[in-house]
This record gives C-alpha cells, sequence and structure tokens, in this order.
C-alpha cells in the first residue's frame, strides 16, 4: 500500500512528530480507510474515480479532525479504496482491517523496537499513547 510508504516515513524519520504517534498512525488510517469505503459503497460506479476519491479523502480529513488523530498518510488509504481496484473494492469494510489496521500495526511495532534500540535521547518513541 502505498500509504504505508508515507507512514514509514513519518514514524522512522521524525518519530516525535504529532502525526507519527501510535493513535495518530491507527486511528487516522483506519479511520480514512472507512471514509473512502464508504465512498466506494455510496457513490455508483457510473461516477467517476475523481469524485469517489474526492468525497473519500475530504470525508477522512474532516474524520481525522474531528478525532484529532490527523494522519497525512490516511489521505492515500481513502484514496486506495475507491482507485485500488476490484481487489480492494471486493474487500469492502474488511479492507480497514487487512492490509490497512494489520499493516498499521506491523509498522508501529517495528516502529516501537527501531526507535526505542537507538541510544540518542531523542530517538524515543512514543512520545504518547492516547
Amino acid at each position: 500500500m502505498g500509504s504505508f510508504g508515507a507512514a514509514a516515513v513519518l514514524i522512522y524519520g521524525a518519530p516525535m512528530a504529532e502525526f507519527s504517534q501510535p493513535r495518530n498512525l491507527l486511528l487516522g488510517n483506519v479511520l480514512s480507510a472507512i471514509a473512502g469505503v464508504t465512498a466506494a459503497i455510496l457513490l455508483p460506479e457510473k461516477h467517476q474515480a475523481a469524485s469517489e476519491g474526492a468525497m473519500a479523502v475530504s470525508s477522512a480529513v474532516l474524520l481525522l479532525h474531528l478525532t484529532r488523530s490527523l494522519h497525512p498518510p490516511g489521505g492515500a488509504a481513502a484514496l486506495i479504496a475507491v482507485i485500488g481496484g476490484d481487489t480492494i473494492r471486493q474487500l469492502g469494510t474488511l479492507y480497514a482491517v487487512f492490509p490497512v489496521l494489520l499493516g498499521s500495526m506491523i509498522l508501529l511495532g517495528v516502529a516501537l523496537v527501531v526507535n526505542n534500540l537507538s541510544r540518542h535521547p531523542a530517538r524515543h518513541y512514543p512520545t504518547y499513547w492516547l
């Protein structure tokens, strides 16, 4: 998933950033995936991907602001739900669980190990959980 590359840059490259914290990573990706799946379900197939993508990403951003879980790669998770092709669409709401939640949890696990193995005190991760 493309959004995992961007999430990896945040959690491994900027582990102290608010966008990188576990709450933002997990909730941001999952809520965005749900927004994307919802847009794909609610908008008929006759709409173009641009309409679905705009609805998916904008509703994801709104959800993330309302829940204070802004995670920029979440926008890509929402977009992938509508442009990811038949395989992603067939997953339906399971897309939010696998690959999004499971993949985010794996990224988080690796970030906990990698960032906390460093001897540099500024590399402590996470800054907060909730």
